[in-house]
């Protein structure tokens, strides 16, 4: 079967649909399918020592990277050879794939924040980021929604098209799985430290080619390709993340900002570097740009996929 033919096929019905709102309220959505199995497991398993927690934690991974591979692997064996086993593989790999979620989520950031209605703009990029919206002027709501652009380019688009190449349906559905799971418990908290570690330790590794791919295509895409690319090997290596920090850096050097840095949380402060520091802050124009440039990222993810699959 060849997989890169479906998920170029799989990433252009998303890029075109997206996941409906119609067909959200009549199904739901396989993430949030997996959001309610992650929530029934954790709330049952994730209680005991330290010891205890990050044994019944990397259980509890393996349950749900199962239960969501071993259908999707079921699905894959069961798929036609030919046009239609492209076409249905491209239908049931497509909601894995975030590349008009993405791109409207932000945009909803950026078109009040053009207009100087900072309250919305707050009020949008909170769906998208985990820090404090209150506490966020012009340039810091921008700075927010292209780190979220760039790093979940990565981890909603690239990574999950990349698994899908190497490995069909089940390694899409088995990266969504993990990358699911990091989001809701791979966290550093009290609760989640623990029963959370061995998830979030196979996120950044599933995540650790994918994460530099994006940052390559983010630098091939944009005129200042050669910036992109000295931000990017200099200052990924700061960020918090062993990931994130490619793209976030190639999208400063691509847009002339600074990004990350210092940010306020419900409960803390947290004193991250800069990425691309010597750079002024982004305006609320940068964010459409940044914005152009994820679309021009997509664009060539889709004709790389076209050229893998005619190979």
């Amino acid at each position: 079967m060849n997989t890169a033919a479906i998920m170029a096929l799989a990433l252009g019905i998303d890029a075109l649909i997206g996941w409906p709102a119609r067909l959200f309220k009549r199904i739901g959505h396989p993430v949030t399918w997996l959001g309610a199995l992650i929530t029934a497991l954790e709330l049952r398993w994730n209680h005991g020592t330290g010891r205890q927690r990050r044994f019944m934690g990397a259980l509890m991974a393996l349950v749900i990277a199962m239960a969501a591979g071993l259908p999707a692997a079921l699905a894959h064996w069961a798929l036609p050879a030919g046009p239609w086993g492209v076409v249905l593989g491209a239908i049931l790999a497509w909601p894995l794939i975030a590349t008009r979620a993405l791109h409207d989520h932000v945009l909803a950031v950026a078109r009040p924040l053009a207009a100087g209605d900072l309250t919305q703009a707050r009020a949008a990029v909170a769906m998208i980021v985990g820090r404090d919206p209150a506490q966020l002027d012009s340039a810091g709501v921008a700075r927010a929604g292209l780190e979220s652009l760039a790093e979940n380019a990565s981890d909603g688009i690239v990574a999950p098209v990349f698994w899908g190449v190497v490995a069909g349906l089940p390694g899409i559905a088995i990266y969504k799985a993990v990358n699911t799971m990091d989001s809701m418990i791979g966290h550093r908290t009290a609760r989640y430290e623990d029963f959370g570690k061995f998830a979030a330790r196979l996120d950044d590794l599933l995540n650790l080619i994918p994460a530099r791919l994006t940052g390559l295509l983010l630098t091939l895409v944009t005129r200042h390709a050669r910036r992109a690319l000295a931000v990017m090997w200099h200052d990924a290596g700061a960020h918090r993340s062993p990931n994130a920090g490619w793209p976030e850096a190639a999208m400063a050097g691509a847009l002339g900002v600074r990004l990350s840095g210092p940010r306020v949380y419900a409960d803390r402060i947290a004193q991250e570097p800069w990425l691309n520091a010597p750079a002024p802050d982004p305006h609320p124009e940068t964010l459409q740009a940044g914005l152009a440039l994820y679309r021009r990222t997509m664009a060539a993810l889709a004709a790389g996929l076209v050229i893998l699959a005619a190979i």
